[in-house]
């Protein structure tokens, strides 16, 4: 499979992001272009394109937009996704978030490792959400969807 190189977020748009949140992203960064596995199918009748990728996200006309171009900036592909169905799942990953980050610094080890279990439950949900999405659009293992959710969550309006 072919992988993203560079990713750009557009997040314009986007409340300011916790300090927390900010960390997460940028983590969530350095971890996709470390390791990510992300394939963009033929279509009609054409063969794969290959990669490597450079991928753009941001939100346009309240649509999730990925824009996905080759190594030396030719147009590969461009997908928008409605964010209805991203909405409770960031939604209950921000609230499980800041429980987190709350419990960090209070609670013992023990009740945070439960809290930390169900983010990253809800973490997969969003993740396997996103593959579904992107069916027949983008082909991507787990570990780069939930990277990519992660970077989503940065852009997607709350409340």
């Amino acid at each position: 499979m072919t992988r993203i190189i560079q990713i750009q977020i557009d997040d314009s748009e986007a409340p300011p992001a916790t300090a927390e949140m900010e960390q997460e992203r940028r983590v969530a960064i350095f971890d996709l272009i470390e390791d990510n596995s992300f394939r963009v199918p033929g279509r009609d009748g054409q063969p794969a394109p290959d990669g490597p990728f450079r991928l753009d996200l941001c939100i346009r006309e309240r649509r999730l937009v990925f824009d996905v171009t080759a190594e030396q900036g030719d147009k590969v592909a461009e997908f928008h996704l409605s964010l209805g169905p991203f909405r409770q799942v960031t939604k209950d990953y921000f609230q499980i978030c800041q429980s987190y980050f709350d419990a960090v610094k209070r609670l013992p080890p023990a009740q945070i490792e439960a809290i930390d279990m169900a983010r990253r439950g809800i973490h997969n949900e969003g993740a396997r959400t996103l593959q579904e999405r992107l069916e027949g659009k983008a082909e991507l293992d787990i570990d780069t969807a939930r990277r990519l959710f992660t970077l989503i969550c940065a852009l997607v309006p709350q409340g």
